[in-house]
């Protein structure tokens, strides 16, 4: 199977009854316009029956702070818990649809159901997004959110991880350029390594013969003077 996943709560609710909680692992985004997602949820699971009927749902991002309650979530059933009050969690109005959000999540994505495909062990909920919610203390002076310092967390195999370190930018291997460069050009360019290690040699040599180095000295003194005994072209 494919790992790792987000692991989100998602938030749903039936008139004049207690809101639930159910923690997916089966989620993803399947279009950018118009914005569309799925969840993908057994049909024994007690919010089954209540997104199925209310056509609704919020899916709310966990961070982790927010670990040990999506993980409560997903193994404790609705019918017989309140999950929002075992685990200290807010239920929040939404704009858009009747589902709450949960208040300490950064995101509450809220979705209408547009179909329900039947495939086996789950059936797949593909859902419009028509509000989105996001944390302002998650914003910074220009108005900018800063998703990935939230403290999100992902799910595989099993086991919860929070994200790793930043590793590339969308679109960063194309932006970058990169000169490919030739045996000729490789030759070119100075052994910066092996310039310094020679020099610190040269320094480390004392002429044992004096007479010989004036002689040199000297040399080279004439060579300046007359240009015809330059090894240069002039």
């Amino acid at each position: 199977m494919l790992y790792p996943l987000p692991a989100v709560m998602v938030s749903c609710q039936r008139k004049e009854e207690k809101p639930n909680i159910i923690t997916v692992a089966w989620v993803g985004t399947v279009c950018t316009d118009p914005a569309m997602v799925f969840v993908s949820i057994r049909p024994q699971r007690y919010s089954y029956d209540i997104i199925r009927e209310t056509g609704e749902f919020v899916i709310n991002l966990t961070t982790e702070q927010l670990t040990r309650a999506a993980d409560y979530c997903g193994v404790r059933s609705g019918r017989d818990v309140d999950k929002f009050q075992e685990m200290h969690l807010t239920p929040c109005t939404s704009r858009n649809v009747s589902a709450p959000g949960i208040m300490e999540s950064p995101v509450n994505i809220e979705c209408k159901v547009k179909e329900i495909i039947k495939l086996g062990s789950h059936d797949m909920f593909l859902a419009e997004v028509v509000g989105v919610d996001v944390d302002e203390e998650c914003l910074d002076e220009n108005g900018k959110f800063h998703l990935n310092e939230t403290g999100l967390i992902a799910y595989s195999h099993g086991e919860y991880f929070s994200l790793g370190d930043y590793v590339g930018k969308f679109g960063y291997s194309v932006r970058k350029k990169v000169q490919e460069k030739g045996p000729k050009d490789k030759a070119k360019k100075p052994n910066k390594q092996k310039i310094k290690r020679q020099s610190r040699e040269l320094k480390g040599k004392v002429p044992r013969d004096k007479t010989q180095t004036e002689k040199r000295l000297q040399s080279h003194r004439k060579a300046l003077r007359d240009p015809s005994k330059s090894k240069k072209p002039q």
